[in-house]
């Protein structure tokens, strides 16, 4: 099986239109369409010196990998041009309508997949859309009711209670039926996607210490505690919750198959440290298959040649696994 993937660049000022070319450069062993602006694409490829040839497809989609330096394109103009680095909110909608076109192409079995680049939330908002991020966006589209974010390497998965909130509403997002469903998630795709027969999750705490036994939280005793007996009597390997700042010790790593964090920063940061660009963003619980990069839009980096398209490279190659039924990195 060669996975069909739709690639969405992101930001057009961003460095997604040159890390898409430079993987188009590099060849993959999925077939990519990349949906998305070809003026826009082919003005950075001369910005940028790449030989990559543009294909443009419209009704009917390739079905079998481009040969490298060439890319299939699926067109979606600009509402206005776009120059590197410099962020235009009147692209918002743009950006938006390659991800409506790729979500909609899974849906309907003309992808196989999706792989997002970076978007800049704040542009998006400016325009007046509320935007808060790839996770939450594409759970509306496809009319997902809970959805979990979880970020992989070769060494370590890290999934998110919650995703992008302010950290002052942490706290109040975190329910017991809310971490029962993101838990029941992320068991049942480590165990469907990744070959984890009865994987082992260990579930952090909130707040310093896992709360001190309340007397730094109650989260973990009115919220987190209960959720994991249930899931216990359930049958599920769950520890926790475990304090965060020792949770990361690889005597403690060793202890589980996945990691799950109660906020977007606690977790991240440990993970990005230690795999930065061979990191993939996986979307679990969608009834399509999503990876994206674990970068931003490196507004400075745009058409200057020093963007590193390996996030992106590993992200296509976790997405074809993924379509596939073969989703373990190591």
């Amino acid at each position: 099986m060669i996975p069909r993937l739709a690639v969405t660049p992101g930001e057009p000022a961003g460095i997604g239109p040159d890390i898409v070319l430079h993987a188009a450069l590099r060849g993959t062993a999925a077939t990519l369409v990349c949906i998305g602006d070809p003026t826009l694409l082919s003005e950075r490829a001369r910005a940028l010196g790449l030989p990559v040839q543009l294909d443009l497809v419209t009704d009917q989609l390739p079905d079998a990998p481009a040969a490298r330096g060439r890319l299939w394109v699926s067109p979606v103009p600009l509402a206005t041009a776009s120059a590197a680095g410099v962020l235009d909110p009147a692209n918002a909608h743009y950006v938006l309508e390659t991800l409506d076109r790729a979500t909609d192409g899974c849906l309907d079995g003309r992808f196989d997949g999706m792989v997002t680049g970076p978007v800049n939330k704040a542009i998006i908002n400016d325009a007046g859309v509320p935007f808060s991020g790839h996770t939450e966006y594409l759970a509306r589209r496809t009319g997902t009711d809970h959805v979990v974010m979880m970020l992989a390497n070769r060494e370590l998965r890290v999934a998110l209670a919650t995703t992008h909130l302010p950290l002052r509403a942490v706290s109040d997002a975190l329910s017991r039926s809310s971490l029962r469903q993101t838990l029941d998630i992320l068991h049942a795709e480590l165990s469907s996607r990744f070959g984890y027969a009865r994987p082992r999750i260990m579930v952090l705490g909130l707040n310093p210490h896992a709360g001190e036994g309340g007397h730094l939280g109650r989260e973990e005793i009115d919220v987190i505690e209960p959720v994991l007996a249930d899931c216990r009597r359930d049958g599920y390997l769950v520890s926790g919750p475990v304090p965060a700042d020792t949770a990361f010790t690889p005597a403690a790593l060793q202890t589980a198959d996945a990691v799950l964090a109660m906020y977007h920063d606690q977790g991240l940061p440990v993970l990005k440290a230690q795999g930065f660009g061979a990191t993939v963003n996986i979307t679990l619980g969608l009834p399509i298959v999503r990876t994206s990069v674990d970068h931003g839009t490196a507004l400075a980096l745009a058409g200057s040649g020093a963007a590193d398209p390996s996030s992106l490279l590993t992200a296509i190659d976790m997405a074809a696994r993924l379509c596939r039924g073969r989703a373990a990195l190591s």
